[in-house]
């Protein structure tokens, strides 16, 4: 009696351990290897030039803490190519030192390489200073240009000092051309460069890009500056949730009227992709010398929408534009293969509006995606929860095996 009751105990312990961790691990491709030192796990490679020298007084912003848990799942720690098991490598030429590729819709990672590696963005930050925009200023407000914002180190949209300017004219050059004259113009209308550089991290911190940490609101490097691509897609996949940003980055051709008795200003979309890629959604560039070249852009084909970023790349031997042509087409083929994903894009929903008191963060009535995670979508979701399951679970197996102990013992003593 007393082996097959062991074995019974047995059994039930093997299987509650298997309920368990079925229940605590996401399905992904494959499992994480075991990792070394990524590079740049930390920080960004060391700058090139003085750009990210503090102000006098001031200390050296301390790299960002390392989550002891990968945001994204096990997979997003690992350093390289990050692809679904048994899938083909991504096309050559690709000189990005790290980037993603993710459902736009879902949130799946299709693929990826050194996902989490700390990276400086350049412009790509306006996709976040973007959001902060849309929160905190109606469209149809106006804005009069400065002369500090009219002579601002450029890229630059040509604002003129004392020009009158509605928000939704100026999130064209923002995002169009990059201006970092109108991201110094939002600025001033957000309390100055200081307070916008908060507001930018507040809403990061929120949404849970844990990688990132702004210096600046137009992507010129500065001290601590640091993102990754993994964030950049997070920030990306929020954003085009937004009607306004996604309209702005797929407008090919803007003007600016006349103002301040200077004529318009035409504005022409610097992403090369658009109206060439087939569906090509929209996207930003960016460079910085100790960047390099960043870039982010999405595209829909049959059904599907997914998007890149690239972080860390060179114009050569191919442009960076045609080097993610290649990635989307890469992506493309892995979701008509139906490869399990890798990650998870994976954010933290705002619960709050800008009317509460909190004007840092984004309120969409939750994440609308069912592919990423929030404690509040999940709980509407799931309002048992994962552990209220186990919990069952765990009641149910003690109970079989009560079940199984007695009939044993009734067995033996017959």
């Amino acid at each position: 009696m007393h082996s097959a009751v062991s074995r019974s105990l047995k059994v039930l312990t093997t299987t509650l351990a298997a309920a368990l961790l079925a229940l605590s691990t996401p399905a992904f491709a494959a499992p994480a290897p075991q990792q070394g030192q990524c590079a740049n796990r930390q920080a960004p490679p060391a700058p090139v030039d003085t750009s990210e020298k503090p102000a006098p007084g001031k200390p050296v912003p301390p790299p960002l803490a390392v989550p002891a848990v990968p945001v994204g799942g096990p997979r997003m720690a690992e350093c390289g190519l990050v692809t679904p098991e048994g899938a083909l490598n991504p096309p050559d030429g690709n000189t990005a030192a790290s980037w993603v590729v993710q459902d736009l819709d879902t949130g799946a990672v299709v693929a990826a390489k050194d996902p989490h590696a700390r990276e400086r963005p350049a412009s790509l930050i306006k996709t976040l200073f973007a959001l902060v925009v849309v929160t905190q200023l109606n469209p149809q407000q106006v804005l009069v240009a400065t002369k500090e914002d009219a002579e601002q180190e450029c890229t630059c949209v040509g604002l003129v000092a004392g020009g009158q300017y509605t928000v939704d004219q100026l999130l064209h050059g923002l995002l169009m051309h990059s201006g970092n004259d109108v991201a110094h113009a939002f600025a001033t209308a957000l309390g100055g460069v200081d307070s916008a550089v908060a507001k930018m991290n507040a809403l990061a911190a929120r949404i849970g890009a844990q990688d990132t940490r702004t210096a600046t609101p137009s992507g010129l490097d500065g001290p601590g500056m640091s993102t990754s691509a993994y964030d950049l897609s997070l920030i990306f996949h929020y954003a085009m949730k937004q009607p306004e940003f996604a309209k702005v980055v797929s407008t090919k051709n803007f003007e600016i009227p006349a103002t301040g008795g200077k004529p318009a200003i035409p504005i022409f979309n610097d992403n090369k992709l658009l109206g060439v890629y087939p569906g090509f959604l929209g996207g930003k560039t960016g460079f910085t010398d100790d960047a390099r070249h960043t870039y982010v852009g999405a595209a829909q084909q049959k059904g599907k929408r997914l998007a890149v970023v690239m972080m860390r790349a060179e114009q050569k031997p191919t442009k960076v534009v045609d080097q993610a042509a290649k990635l989307l087409d890469y992506g493309f083929a892995l979701e008509a293969d139906r490869a399990v994903p890798v990650g998870q894009i994976s954010y933290q929903a705002p619960v709050t509006t800008p009317a509460s008191g909190d004007s840092s963060v984004l309120a969409d009535g939750g994440t609308g995606n069912s592919g990423t995670s929030s404690a509040a979508a999940a709980a509407k979701e799931d309002p048992f929860g994962t552990t209220g399951w186990i919990i069952t679970l765990v009641v149910f197996l003690i109970i079989v095996g009560g079940f199984v102990v007695g009939h044993q013992r009734r067995k033996a003593a017959g």
